[in-house]
C-alpha cells in the first residue's frame, strides 16, 4: 500500500500490517514530530464490525488517558478509511526484546507493574483488553513500557458470543473466552500470566500445530511446570503463574495489580520474608 500523506500527516514508511490495519511511521508537519498512523485496511471499510472495532480503539484510549497506555493524538478519515494517530514508540515491543535476549527479572517486575496499572484502570472503566500479549507492550525512546492496541476491547462483564469470531490471540486466550462464557477483567489477568510464563522460561505454556488444538489445550491441559523448562527457577514462580492462569476465574488474582505485587515481591525477595 503506497500512501504519501494521510490527513496532514506525511508518511515516511510502512511499519507493519495486521489483520485489521496498516501501521505507518509519519511526521506531523505542524509540530515536526514523528507519529504512528494506523489505517483500517481498504478491504474492511465496508465491514461494520471492523469499522466498529477501529473507532472503538480511538474512543477507549481517549477515554482512559492513562500514563501507562500509548496515547492517541488524532482520529480522522483518509477517503473511506478511518485512521488513528498515536505516539511513536521508538523502542519497539516486548516481543522484539524477547527475540533478542532474556529479560531480567527486575525488568519483568517493572513491566508487569505498569501493564497491570493500565489494565486495572481499564477494568475500573468496565473495559477488557482481550489481547494482552508481548507485541502489544511497547517501549518509548527512554525505554519505558506502555500498553497498546485496544482494538478488540469490550465492556465487562459480557458473554463472548460473537458467532464465528473468536476474538483474541489463541496462545494467550483464557478458557472462558474460548468457551464463550462470561468474561471479565480476569481474562486479561490470565493472559498476563501467560506473558509472565514466557518471560521466565522463553516458551509459551501451550503450543500446538493448529489453532483448534491450541485453544483446546488452554481449556483442558494443566499448566506445565516451569522447572521442566528451566530447572533453576524457584518453585514460587509456579505458584504465582498458577494463580494468574487458573482455569477457573474465581481462583485467579482479583486484580492485575495484586498479581504484579506478588511478582515484585518474589523478585525483590520480600515474598520469602512474608512467608516466614
Amino acid at each position: 500500500m503506497s500512501i504519501d500523506k494521510i490527513g496532514r500527516y506525511e508518511v515516511e514508511r510502512e511499519l507493519a500490517q495486521g489483520g485489521m490495519g496498516i501501521i505507518f511511521l509519519a511526521r506531523d508537519p505542524y509540530i515536526q514530530r514523528q507519529v504512528v498512523v494506523k489505517v483500517l485496511m481498504h478491504r474492511h471499510t465496508t465491514d461494520e464490525v471492523y469499522r466498529e472495532f477501529f473507532q472503538q480503539e480511538a474512543e477507549v484510549i481517549a477515554a482512559l488517558e492513562h500514563p501507562c497506555i500509548v496515547p492517541i493524538y488524532d482520529f480522522g478519515w483518509h477517503g473511506p478509511q478511518p485512521y488513528i494517530v498515536m505516539r511513536y514508540m521508538a523502542g519497539g515491543s516486548l516481543e522484539d526484546k524477547l527475540a533478542r535476549a532474556e529479560v531480567k527479572q527486575t525488568e519483568i517486575a517493572h513491566a508487569l507493574k505498569r501493564i497491570a496499572e493500565a489494565l486495572d484502570a481499564a477494568h475500573a472503566r468496565n473495559i477488557i483488553h482481550r489481547d494482552v500479549k508481548p507485541s502489544n507492550f511497547l517501549y518509548d525512546s527512554t525505554g519505558e513500557i506502555f500498553l497498546s492496541d485496544f482494538g478488540i476491547a469490550k465492556s465487562k462483564p459480557f458473554t463472548d458470543d460473537e458467532g464465528e469470531w473468536l476474538v483474541g490471540t489463541p496462545a494467550y486466550m483464557c478458557p472462558e473466552q474460548i468457551k464463550g462464557g462470561v468474561v471479565d477483567g480476569r481474562a486479561d489477568i490470565y493472559s498476563l500470566g501467560i506473558v509472565l510464563y514466557r518471560l521466565l522460561t522463553g516458551q509459551l505454556p501451550f503450543s500446538a500445530n493448529t489453532a483448534t488444538a491450541l485453544i483446546n489445550a488452554q481449556v483442558e491441559m494443566p499448566i506445565p511446570d516451569l522447572r521442566h523448562i528451566k530447572k533453576n527457577i524457584p518453585a514460587v514462580w509456579q505458584e504465582v503463574v498458577g494463580k494468574a492462569m487458573a482455569k477457573d476465574p474465581d481462583d485467579r488474582y482479583s486484580t492485575a495489580g495484586d498479581f504484579a505485587r506478588d511478582v515484585d515481591e518474589v523478585v525483590s525477595g520480600r515474598w520469602y520474608l512474608r512467608k516466614l
